[in-house]
């Protein structure tokens, strides 16, 4: 047997003194998360909120993001527990629970508390504070505020996720729709089929969907895959193309609405009357429209964004600027970050090894993945930080070091 093993004894010192300090390292990373979303830094990024920017720039899920940003939020106004947190006394499981529900006047008898049970104790008494008085109203109100349901592809898998949330009360309305589904759908299942409970429930749920698709052909019409809309638009040819002429709308605003879109052009005098109008024709071609979606699998290509909905075939050199309607002149952007390229003054350029690449307004280019921390900018001095030392905590990479940036990030 063995005689070099470290005791039982010296892991649990070693164990607990490690926690101590990632439990104030956690402390410092909220108050730089706060003081960023306090600064509007995600703007910089064009990235709408803060937990947007800390999913992508620090790999981290959304749903965990969220809670980062709220909790560090929260700790702004509770000194005592920011206090004991930063000293490494209270773990950030802890500090999620008490910043629910701690507030003026309770924040001393919470900490107490905290101190003295195990974090599953503190969660489940910050819960019944929660529920016990008038602040569960808030909560019904905001449960029925944030529901949600959203949909994952998992294409390695060939499955497809469905996460739902739903006030208590709605969710119980779904299961028994379930419950109905899933009862008439045993009748016509053979008795030597045997599948388990969630199979069935999933079978359910598909049969809901395929009898309200199937209920009405009108309803099947209106949901086609392509949305239209009418948007009238007086523009001279010369602003179009040279940015100099009239326009009722902003000259970028009318290039985003022309990059993947249907045209009707209506040729008028100088005295306004009309003296043609052209046929309706489409801007990309279908063929490239679908080549195009399945390049970039459907889904935004500014770095950061995952959105797969509403979704614009963009023009990086714009056909009124003699860009070419084509696979290599064209990507995808979500609504958002389609108006950010053109009136947000955002600019994507090929690089040396000719793929796309995403600058922000002042010239910097937005990275592809967001969380190395030798891309860090400091908003002032234009200095990074250095890499952070193995074992560290997040102050080490505070020591600033002076050379020139990172080369361009490629996208």
């Amino acid at each position: 047997m063995a005689t070099d093993l470290t005791p039982i004894e010296t892991l649990d010192k070693t164990i607990l003194s490690l926690c101590t300090r990632i439990n104030a390292a956690t402390c410092e990373l909220l108050e730089l998360i706060r003081e960023f979303d306090e600064r509007g830094g995600c703007l910089k990024w064009g990235l709408e909120n803060t937990a947007t920017w800390l999913a992508w720039r620090c790999d981290l899920s959304m749903a965990t993001a969220r809670e980062k940003v709220r909790v560090a939020r929260a700790l702004k106004q509770l000194p005592l527990i920011s206090a004991a947190f930063s000293a490494g006394e209270l773990s950030y499981s802890k500090v999620r629970s008490l910043t629910r529900v701690a507030g003026p006047g309770k924040e001393e008898d919470l900490l107490a508390f905290a101190l003295r049970n195990t974090a599953g104790h503190v969660a489940g008494y910050c819960r019944e504070l929660r529920m016990g008085n008038a602040s569960s109203t808030d909560i019904a109100e905001r449960a029925f505020a944030e529901r949600s349901l959203r949909l994952c592809r998992d294409a390695d898998r060939g499955r497809m996720s469905v996460s739902i949330e739903l006030p208590l009360e709605t969710g119980e309305l779904l299961e028994k729709a379930l419950d109905k589904a899933r009862d008439d759908a045993c009748l016509q299942i053979p008795d030597l089929v045997d599948t388990s409970w969630s199979t069935r429930q999933a079978d359910a749920f598909v049969t809901m969907l395929r009898e309200y698709l199937g209920s009405d052909e009108d309803a099947k019409k209106s949901h086609s895959s392509s949305e239209h809309f009418l948007v009238n638009v007086h523009v001279d040819q010369s602003a179009l193309a040279a940015g100099v002429g009239r326009s009722s709308l902003p000259i970028e605003t009318v290039k985003r609405l022309c990059c993947d879109g249907q045209a009707v052009v209506l040729t008028e005098t100088a005295e306004g009357e009309p003296l043609s109008i052209g046929r309706k024709s489409r801007v990309v071609p279908q063929g490239i429209a679908r080549a195009v979606r399945d390049r970039d699998k459907n889904r935004c290509r500014f770095p950061g964004c995952r959105n797969r909905r509403f979704v614009d075939i963009h023009h990086i050199a714009h056909w009124a600027d003699g860009g070419a309607t084509s696979l290599d002149n064209t990507l995808l952007l979500c609504t958002k970050h389609h108006t950010l390229v053109h009136e947000g003054r955002f600019r994507i350029d090929r690089d040396f090894r000719d793929q796309w690449t995403f600058f922000r307004p002042d010239g910097i280019a937005v990275p592809e993945c967001g969380y190395h921390a030798r891309d860090m900018l400091d908003d002032d001095s234009g200095e990074r930080y250095e890499n952070p030392p193995r074992g560290g905590l997040l102050s080490a990479v505070e020591k600033l070091v002076n050379e020139p940036p990172p080369p361009d990030y490629r996208h």
